[in-house]
């Protein structure tokens, strides 16, 4: 929540010079008391809202690709035609404001509505979507936002709704946001769009031959179209007494909150593992004052995924902060408030917090027969092996663009961006050639990481810049291909790097990472759009 644009820079209702606009470059000016962005495009100039609609990122700090701007904090995408969120986290549009050339100067007047729309032949007329997180509320936005006015009924097993679930291991559990914070939208946006909620309630069975789900509850829901959005499951290990103790997984809004409450009566908060949740939650925990033991099996966090260098740094930042670690072993049986490890030492503990990966909720899918290998298979168009039923979010597995090998990725805005997909594909709307790229953000005190592309094995790592510094630009490189980019303090080559990948343009990510020489492989032809 930094670095917010506020009215600033000239008043754009008296005009600017149009030799101040160059293309393709944000300019940031103000309309009473609205911070404005002006982008000169090719055939047009457009004035939007300055603020991202997702955490109120500065849009003028953003990357302009063709008719669209990206957000420089989360990587929201916002039209610059209509100011439509194209591009999740964000979900709602920005304010758009008209703007007049008279010769060589520019003026913007008042923003304006743009009209709602109306699809004059939708494709279906009801969709139900299995699952009530960040996934189907992307969808749900999309799709009214497209003008569809058939019926929607989300389920979900919380009682919370859509949530913001990023935020329950960062500012939430560490006491700098409120619970407000948390939902998306909210029951009074539902209810704006007519969005038939059902919480804590749980879908029993997909029916495919009637085209219908039945809830625990013993009601029965048609649909022409059905969106599978169930998650994930955090992974409880089998260790010997965890029954005994006072432990938590965290994937809802209710998980975060007990362990708020354990937190405001422990001093002692034990974490089993050092992936991105259970570092976010052992920051969290510290900023409000715990003594916080992590304990894995790896030699340094993370390091599987970020390399040995950032790995490093990502151990340092905790332990100037006061985190223990315990690596390179393991919780072998616990008492109720002492952890035992295969080292043959001990900890102690008032609670404990399991961040020790997930599985895919899939076993509706598995039981209505549908095509399952590790996550639900689906194709370019999140289309299951059921033409009528789509998955996405961390259930689905499909089709990596530089591959076509099926991939299962758990970020939170690739699975908002994959609704979206499916909403345009259920509407009968254009797509655009499936070019989709992981993105996600993790913060360890004031270290903040964003990762870009996917990347399961590496050969080699490249930094340029300086970690010590925050300041730096790191590529994983697999078979001289560079697969991911991290980026600390550098949020528009983040978004340069997202938009190479997405145009399969390794020439640019090798000029991000200063590589003094091209791979020795010429990088594949990207794949043709799918019908």
């Amino acid at each position: 929540m930094t670095d917010q644009p506020d009215a600033n820079g000239p008043d754009l209702t008296q005009g600017i010079a149009l030799s101040e606009l160059r293309p393709g470059e944000p300019f940031l000016g103000h309309v009473g008391d609205d911070a404005v962005v002006v982008v000169r495009l090719a055939d047009e100039i457009r004035a939007i809202s300055a603020r991202c609609t997702h955490y109120g990122g500065p849009l003028h700090r953003g990357l302009v690709v063709e008719d669209t701007i990206h957000c420089p904090l989360h990587h929201a995408v916002f039209s610059l035609r209509d100011g439509s969120a194209l591009g999740a986290p964000a979900l709602s549009p920005v304010s758009c404001y008209p703007v007049i050339v008279d010769g060589e100067r520019v003026r913007v007047r008042a923003r304006e509505d743009v009209p709602r729309r109306h699809l004059r032949r939708p494709a279906i007329n009801a969709l139900v979507i299995v699952g009530a997180g960040a996934a189907a509320a992307a969808a749900v936005e999309l799709m009214r936002h497209e003008g569809f006015e058939g019926t929607i009924t989300m389920i979900g097993q919380e009682e919370s709704g859509p949530i913001d679930r990023p935020n329950l291991s960062k500012d939430y559990l560490a006491g700098d946001a409120p619970a407000s914070w948390l939902p998306l939208g909210g029951d009074k946006r539902w209810e704006e769009l007519n969005v038939n909620l059902l919480k804590d309630t749980r879908v029993t069975r997909i029916e495919r031959k009637a085209r219908q789900v039945v809830t625990d509850k013993g009601t029965a829901f048609e649909y022409d179209a059905l969106l599978y959005a169930t998650g994930a499951e955090p992974l409880v290990p089998p260790i010997e007494g965890l029954e005994q103790t006072t432990h938590f997984t965290l994937r809802s809004f209710n998980d975060s909150r007990h362990i708020s409450q354990a937190a405001d009566s422990g001093k002692h908060a034990l974490i089993v593992g050092a992936g991105f949740i259970g570092l976010e939650v052992a920051a969290s925990l510290r900023k409000r004052g715990l003594n916080v033991t992590v304990v894995a099996p790896e030699e340094l966090p993370l390091q599987p995924v970020l390399g040995e260098e950032l790995g490093r740094l990502v151990r340092d930042t905790h332990e100037a902060q006061g985190v223990d670690f315990m690596l390179g072993t393991g919780v072998e049986s616990f008492e109720p408030t002492r952890a035992h490890l295969s080292t043959g030492q001990h900890i102690d503990f008032d609670f404990v917090v399991l961040g020790t990966g997930v599985r895919p909720r899939t076993e509706l899918a598995e039981a209505a027969g549908l095509k399952v290998d590790r996550g639900i298979l689906v194709d370019r168009q999140m289309r299951t092996s059921d033409p009528a039923i789509f998955a996405v979010g961390d259930v689905a597995r499909f089709p990596e663009p530089a591959s076509d090998a099926p991939a299962r990725v758990e970020h939170w805005v690739l699975a908002q961006r994959l609704a979206q997909r499916a909403a345009r594909v259920m509407l009968n709307l254009p797509v655009e050639p499936f070019s989709l790229v992981p993105f996600f953000w993790s913060r360890h005190f004031d270290l903040n990481i964003r990762y870009v592309g996917h990347c399961e094995h590496f050969d080699r790592v490249l930094i340029h810049g300086s970690l010590a510094e925050r300041d730096a630009i790191v590529g994983y490189i697999h078979q001289d291909r560079i697969e991911a980019v991290v980026t600390l303090g550098r949020p528009r080559a983040s978004l340069r790097a997202e938009q190479a990948f997405a145009t399969n343009d390794q020439a640019t990510l090798r000029h991000l990472l200063q590589m003094q020489e091209p791979p020795y492989s010429p990088a594949p032809e990207s794949h043709p759009p799918t019908p």
